[in-house]
């Protein structure tokens, strides 16, 4: 049994789960991290410069098992697990019109009913007063955004799961919270923030911030959320997004 932080990450393997993992171990912090991609993992492992801190589990978080099959490797590994991060999710959505049924199940699968099957399973085994579960929501799940239509529903729905988990979770000592991220810059982002001239407008244009948001000022929320810093903090959504949702800004008409 070990004294430090034990979390597990999932979307470990790349951009803000990768940061997350960084962060963790940064502080001391032992991370079991999920990802579907092998290499991704072994990067995030090697650059966490401190392989023994870092333990992982290839699986496809829509699996049924993987949920049983992570939380058992982090307490098998470390001793026990004290924090969930359900980060892993895809983007890119379109419109409702635009979106096949697929397409709609896809995102549920992914964004939605793993993060609940892998909180259901965490809870199994989080220590009340001391266990904690970060849930990675969107800016978009927090106000109508165009042409977001599954993405923006399945993050609202994090955000309303988030506050139920809390008022049920609560009362044992667990807390529940969300980080909702506006655009980030990473590999995934970085066309469309620097070719799509809607993606832009739309995004970037309203950001009353001299930069863009990096997956470490995300890592940064997550970490101090489930840290004992923010041991009274239950049921918020921390927006990360340089003011974005909270301002009516405009880049282009600020020139003017």
């Amino acid at each position: 049994m070990t004294d430090r932080l034990v979390a597990l990450v999932t979307g470990a393997g790349s951009g803000i789960g990768r940061a997350t993992t960084l962060r963790f171990v940064q502080s001391g912090a032992a991370v079991l991290g999920v990802d579907l991609n092998p290499e991704g993992l072994e990067e995030t492992r090697r650059l966490s410069g401190a392989p023994g801190g870092v333990a992982t589990l290839v699986a496809d978080v829509t699996d049924l098992e993987a949920p049983k099959a992570a939380v058992d490797k982090a307490v098998s590994v470390f001793g026990r697990l004290d924090c969930l991060i359900n980060n892993a999710g895809i983007g890119r959505a379109k419109a409702a019109h635009d979106t096949t049924d697929a397409e709609w199940d896809l995102y549920i699968a992914i964004n939605l009913t793993s993060l609940f099957r892998f909180s259901r399973e965490a809870l199994r085994t989080l220590e009340p007063g001391r266990g904690s579960i970060v849930n990675i929501a969107s800016v978009f799940g927090l106000f109508g955004h165009p042409h977001t239509a599954p993405y923006a529903a399945t993050k609202a729905a994090v955000v309303g799961l988030t506050h139920q988990m809390a008022a049920d979770y609560g009362p044992r000592g667990i807390r529940v919270n969300a980080v909702a991220p506006g655009v980030i810059e990473t590999a995934l982002t970085k066309e469309r923030i620097e070719r799509d001239p809607r993606f832009q407008a739309l995004n970037i244009d309203p950001i009353p911030f001299p930069r863009l948001g990096h997956p470490e000022d995300v890592a940064n929320a997550i970490y101090f959320l489930s840290s004992d810093q923010a041991a009274y903090i239950n049921g918020h959504v921390l927006a990360v997004d340089g003011g974005w949702s909270v301002t009516n800004y405009s880049r282009r008409g600020a020139a003017l």
